[in-house]
């Protein structure tokens, strides 16, 4: 297991390097994971399927088999672990992150969130504008959380990429979902893929 946890890293490091060169290896885990995935084979036919992550606390509706893989991190000089989901349908790709914290603190939580904002956002040079929106529980009625939507160039060859968020805390977990794309998915499959999205 840890050689493969390690090759698919080597695998994030290169995607990364090639689309996302000018920001920390560690703010870019994400969207070098979809990167990543367009260096493999895809069908453009989107596959919904239900994923439980019991392990995470949540469900989601993803648009292929996902793929698995988690690193260590530093969020305000806090180690944690954080756990990908990752599934990509036509030219895009469907993530979602889970950050463990060491602690439910709110104070954590907040620079957490801002972490993941910020780290997608400069992928694409762009600066996040947070507006409010809310999150599903599995159980019954909804909590607070936030989304952005960023477009921009990436790469050396400056290519166009979309990206959509949403970002949500709980407890010692804060999620991000995401998609990343040459152009914006369409608004129904946006909207299927974070819709789905439930906390436990």
């Amino acid at each position: 297991m840890k050689r493969v946890l390690s090759l698919s890293f080597s695998c994030f490091q290169r995607a990364a390097a090639r689309f996302l060169p000018n920001i920390p290896s560690v703010s870019r885990l994400v969207c070098a994971s979809v990167a990543c995935g367009a260096l493999l084979a895809c069908s453009p036919a989107y596959d919904w399927r239900t994923v439980t992550n019991n392990d995470d606390g949540y469900e989601v509706t993803l648009p292929a088999k996902p793929r698995s893989d988690e690193r260590r991190i530093e969020i305000a000089g806090q180690p944690m672990t954080m756990r990908m989901q990752t599934a990509e349908a036509g030219d895009a790709v469907f993530a979602v992150g889970t950050v463990v914290l060491p602690s439910a603190d709110p104070a954590l939580q907040r620079a957490t969130l801002d972490f993941l904002q910020q780290g997608l956002a400069r992928n694409v040079n762009a600066k996040p504008e947070a507006r409010a929106t809310q999150i599903e529980l599995a159980a019954g009625g909804r909590v607070a959380g936030s989304e952005i939507e960023v477009k921009g160039e990436s790469g050396e060859k400056k290519e166009s990429r979309t990206i959509r968020a949403r970002f949500v805390a709980r407890g010692a977990h804060v999620y991000q979902l995401a998609i990343v794309s040459d152009k914006s998915p369409p608004t129904e499959q946006a909207d299927q893929f974070f819709t789905s999205f439930k906390l436990f």
